[in-house]
């Protein structure tokens, strides 16, 4: 199957009651656009937001900045939630920037590359890990638990080359490590599975900087359970 973004989506700031975030602002729920958008690094997280130009992102503690430019999330996997769930899930609402199809993305290396349309790269860094907003957002019962279980949480890629990109655009692996540490192996490794925490190293320099402090502890100490 081709490799495809099946939606490029945007969120705008909104208040809710159900968010931490300054100022009770969200901006969970993304919208697919049909316009191109530009994605470039946007700086430290805390000051910068996400990559993608008007994108709203209202918690700058926990999201945005370089290393966290872009969430993808797969259709396929929102395929099989609404199959479980029992209701639609249109693309953006797990507040994905990118919608794919024909990518099994919670199995992409931390390290991988892609090529996104003619010019955007970008690479892969860490996993989502799911929090209060995106279960009240999603108002699901017991929601980060079946998350969690579920271990394909999508990811995150900084990115290495700026472009513009829009529905419809090619997806091309340019690069995959030799590694295992995929993103769902990192995520079970944060969860789950602290038995796998001291295999995490393997990934390197690409990691998410705060993953990657972690796993020179991990593999350090030996402690699976810190």
């Amino acid at each position: 199957m081709l490799r495809t973004v099946l939606s490029v989506n945007l969120g705008r700031a909104q208040a809710v009651a159900f968010t931490d975030a300054e100022g009770g602002l969200t901006g969970i729920d993304k919208r697919p656009v049909d316009s191109p958008v530009a994605v470039a690094a946007p700086g430290p997280r805390g000051v910068a937001g996400g990559g993608l130009a008007g994108d709203a992102i209202c918690d700058r503690r926990h999201h945005g900045g370089d290393d966290q430019a872009v969430y993808v999330f797969a259709r396929e996997d929102l395929d099989r939630w609404e199959r479980e769930l029992g209701r639609e899930l249109g693309d953006g609402v797990f507040g994905e920037n990118l919608t794919t199809r024909g990518i099994d993305v919670s199995d992409t290396r931390i390290g991988e590359r892609w090529r996104v349309g003619p010019d955007l790269v970008l690479e892969a860094t860490s996993a989502r890990i799911p929090c209060r907003t995106f279960a009240d957002w999603l108002g699901e019962r017991g929601w980060v638990k079946r998350f969690t279980n579920d271990a394909a949480p999508g990811a995150y890629f900084r990115v290495i080359e700026p472009g513009t990109i829009r529905a419809g655009d090619p997806v091309e692996i340019v690069h995959r490590p030799d590694h295992e540490v995929s993103v769902s192996f990192l995520f079970r490794a944060q969860t789950s599975a602290p038995e796998l925490r001291p295999r995490v190293i393997a990934a390197g320099e690409a990691l998410h900087p705060e993953k990657l402090a972690l796993a020179r502890q991990w593999a350090a100490a030996g402690d699976v359970t810190r």
